[in-house]
Formats: C-alpha cells, structure tokens, sequence
C-alpha cells in the first residue's frame, strides 16, 4: 500500500504531496513500483495534530481521487479517514478501502458506510487521539491488551456485512518505543484473530529515535523492518517507498519458499 498524504503536515515531508501533479506523479510511481493499493489521505495522524473540518478534508481529497480514477483505470484507492461522510463520497469515486485510524470511535456512522458500500475496511488500534495519544501511553501487555480489544471488535464488523477487514496494531499511535517493538516481535501472536495483518511503519519515531538519525536516514532501518514484518505474517505494509517493501517481501518470500516448501506447494 503506497502512501500519498496531500496534507501540508504529515510527519515525514517527503511524503507530502504538492499540488494535484505531484499527487497524479506520486501515485504513477507507486503504481510503477508494483503497489497493490494507494493510499489517499488528506489529514495528518502524527502525534500532536490537530483535526481539519470535514470541508477542508474533502476539499483536498476530492481533486486527487477525481483525476487519479480517470488517469489509472483499474486503479485500487484507498482512502484515510475516519468520517461517514468522507467515506461514502470517496465510494462514490471509486474507492475499495477506507483506512480507519479510530476504529470507528470519532464517527459512529463510518462502520454503517464501509457494510453498505461493500469496502474493505482497516481496524487500526490507538490509545487516545493523534492530539493527545503520545500523552503518557501505557499498557500492562500491549500484545494481549490490543488481541482481545480487536477480538471485541472485530464479531460487530462482521455483524454488520464487513466481510474484508484488515487488523492494524498501530505502531506509533499511543505507543511507548518499547510497545512498538514488543508488538512487532509478537506479531505472529495476532493470527489467532483470523484477519489479514497490516503494518504501517515507514519511517516512523520508532526508526529514526533508535538509530539517532533524521527522518530522511530512516529508509534502511525501515526496510529491515518490513522484512521482519512480513516474515512474521503481515499481509500488507503500508508504505512511502514502494520499490524497496517490494524487494523486501519478494526476497522474504523466496526465503520462506525454501524454508517451508510444502506451505508453497
């Protein structure tokens, strides 16, 4: 899943879209990189943002998906939002998945949408809200805490009609450094939920405070992550860089052909 934020204010600026031509530009290269799905989003989720008016969400959003369904046929949109509204207008356009980083808790509504429109959906986990979430977060057992949350959740999706849901733990989103790692070393553990796994870590804190390197030096240590990632059972990375995830999963899927040769049979 390639990533395409047209906020002025995500965390990492090279991800920032200026303007309608870089958007189309920044997508074409996604595609061209082997991306399955795109992702649109249009406010930023970084600790400490504050939240856009419906208006101004939409008013970014809607030039780029617009001209992004006419310019790539076939194309596979995935929109970021947490709004009914915005959901059922970026159907309208095209788009298959909504990527929810409250599940569902800041519009009751959305749920309702995603099961009428027959979207994929993203069940992210947060502790808090973006303004707030870096607050102090802590967890007795982050792992078991966030399986039995989705485990809740995840029966009222399907209640619903929500047949495609993806399970994201959030790495970043109300986590303490040691969580984050704690969760990727676990990861394995969130099979038992019986849904596909995304992971969104590209060039996030976790990285880049580690390393002691900017935001911009982080795309090796991001890599090496998606490795570990998808041989831990991600499904889906969500991702700046789509070249490089790509060569990560394809390697770490050649390696678990040798390893387990009769799961590839």
């Amino acid at each position: 899943m390639g990533i395409v934020n047209v906020s002025p204010d995500s965390f990492y600026p090279g991800s920032r879209a200026s303007g309608l031509d870089n958007a189309l530009e920044r997508i074409e290269l996604h595609l061209e990189h082997g991306a399955d799905l795109v992702d649109v989003g249009a406010a930023s989720s970084r600790p400490g943002a504050q939240p856009i008016s419906e208006s101004e969400e939409w008013n970014r959003l809607e030039p780029v998906l617009r001209a992004a369904v006419h310019r790539f046929p076939g194309l596979r949109l995935s929109v970021d939002t947490f709004r009914a509204s915005i959901a059922e207008r970026a159907a309208d356009m095209g788009a298959v998945l909504i990527n929810d980083i409250s599940a569902g808790r800041f519009d009751p509504r959305l749920w309702e949408v995603v099961a009428e429109r027959r979207m994929a959906y993203v069940l992210m986990h947060m502790q808090g809200e973006p303004a707030t979430m870096q607050h102090a977060p802590q967890y007795t057992d982050v792992v078991l805490e966030q399986i039995e949350w989705m485990a809740r959740r995840l029966p009222e999706l399907r209640a619903l009609g929500l047949a495609d849901v993806l399970i994201d733990p959030g790495l970043g989103f109300g986590k303490r450094l040691e969580d984050n790692y704690r969760i990727l070393a676990r990861l394995e553990d969130y099979r038992v939920l019986d849904a596909p796994i995304l992971v969104g870590l590209s060039r996030k804190s976790m990285i880049y405070k580690t390393l002691n390197v900017d935001v911009s030096e982080s795309l090796d240590g991001t890599t090496a992550l998606h490795a570990l990632a998808v041989a831990s059972g991600a499904l889906m990375l969500r991702v700046h860089e789509v070249k490089p995830a790509r060569h990560a999963i394809d390697l770490v899927h050649l390696w678990q052909s040798q390893r387990f040769p009769s799961a590839h049979v």
